[in-house]
């Protein structure tokens, strides 16, 4: 056992061979020279400009709430929206201290005109969320938390009250970094009554104009879409009358995908491209791409004539106005008819922070812009939507109106046939 022992000895123990004690400091100071300690570190992050520039801001919970304390100080906003020498200077926002003593922390509340009431209090709001759920159907109104679910829902009768249903579940493969929808890579299987349950719901509620929108379901082999064509069809089997908007999304590119749904009987075929292409990146799923949208809607429109298409644009993210304008050229390239503009709202505390709240006026200045350029229509202001009913009246009475020029065209068609026969007889 003595004998083993000896074998192990400590490297700074004093050598007994006066060679082996030389060989070991020339090793020493070699390794001294070569690499110079190391002191301990941080890990390192990884850097953004995402989580620098876009990870604070006001909650939803702000969103809704009422005006703020009249004792509340002023904080200057940026102004990135407009780089044009119309832009209407941005007021500054307010800020409020809450929090109890010794947690007190400041908040930025909300400019006025994004204020709106809490919903719930009028009877077709219950009851559009009763039938909802009764038939276990969702909706992107309540998903996505938008600002104008009170209004939507709650309208004095059925033809003013509306909801957009989101179709193939609650939960999405994707995680764009301004959506406050479920993520999951493995989401629940399709419901195979769905669609059958979304066209009884929509025929019992006597809507004439409908949007339904879906999840991205990267899952499924043909994203979904079979799916959601057998939606638009069990619907218009109902309901022959009834005008419906589908809110679809890219299927990850494959276009055939993108002609079955636009030919499943649908009126308005819409698709956003959410943002400016240069903050694409940061803003959607990196399954997503500026560039994938305008072929997503080139085919819709390629592939029934007379089919309206339609896109949405956030504003607040720090696009300039050089950007917007380049983002509606290339909508005009590919022939889009409809686009609408709307305030991006910091849904939860870990999405996107808002870079800047953009004026009621800057609005209109570029609905303006946007039909000088030959848009059919344009919904432009803080708290419009894509599938928000605000233009929905004036896209359903284009859609009636040239169903009647069709029909007329169709009569005269057909009346001048029966001449010619007639003259041959």
């Amino acid at each position: 056992m003595a004998s083993k022992a000896s074998k192990i000895r400590c490297l700074y123990a004093p050598s007994s061979s006066p060679h082996r004690k030389v060989l070991f400091t020339s090793t020493r100071a070699f390794a001294a020279e070569a690499s110079a300690p190391k002191s301990p570190s941080e890990p390192r992050r990884k850097p953004t400009t995402f989580n620098d520039r876009l990870n604070a801001g006001p909650s939803f919970d702000q969103f809704i709430s009422g005006p703020s304390p009249p004792s509340a100080e002023f904080a200057p906003a940026p102004t990135d929206f407009l780089s044009t020498p119309e832009a209407t200077s941005i007021p500054p926002l307010r800020t409020a201290t809450v929090g109890p003593p010794g947690r007190k922390r400041e908040i930025t509340r909300l400019p006025s005109w994004l204020q709106t009431p809490i919903p719930g209090a009028s009877p077709a709001y219950k009851k559009i969320k009763s039938d909802l759920r009764g038939l276990n159907l969702h909706t992107v109104c309540e998903e996505a938390r938008c600002p104008n679910i009170s209004d939507c829902w709650g309208g004095s009768d059925k033809s003013a009250a509306t909801a957009t249903i989101m179709l193939m579940g609650d939960t999405c493969t994707r995680g764009c970094r301004f959506c406050s929808v479920k993520t999951s890579r493995a989401p629940p299987p399709l419901d195979p009554h769905e669609p059958e349950h979304t066209a009884e719901a929509l025929k019992r509620w006597g809507l004439g104009y409908v949007v339904l929108t879906s999840v991205d379901r990267d899952d499924l082999p043909d994203g979904g879409a079979a799916h959601f064509a057998q939606t638009i069809m069990k619907i218009k089997l109902k309901a022959p009358a009834m005008l419906v908007e589908a809110l679809t999304g890219d299927y990850a590119g494959d276009l055939d995908m993108v002609q079955m749904v636009a030919r499943s009987g649908l009126d308005v075929y819409a698709h956003n491209v959410e943002t400016v292409e240069d903050l694409t990146p940061m803003v959607r799923d990196r399954r997503a791409n500026f560039r994938q949208s305008l072929a997503v809607l080139q085919r819709a429109k390629d592939s029934k004539e007379g089919l309206i298409t339609k896109t949405s644009i956030m504003v607040g993210l720090g696009e300039t106005g050089e950007q917007l304008w380049e983002t509606l050229k290339e909508l005009r390239k590919v022939d889009v008819d409809v686009v609408t503009f709307g305030q991006y709202m910091q849904p939860t505390k870990r999405h996107m922070k808002v870079h800047e709240y953009v004026t009621p006026e800057d609005f209109e200045l570029w609905r303006q812009r946007a039909l000088d350029m030959g848009f059919l229509y344009c919904a432009s202001g803080p708290l419009v939507r894509s599938s928000y009913k605000a233009g929905e009246a004036f896209i359903e009475n284009v859609i009636k109106k040239r169903a009647r020029k069709n029909q007329t065209a169709m009569a005269e068609t057909a009346g001048e046939i029966s001449r010619s026969t007639h003259i041959y007889r």
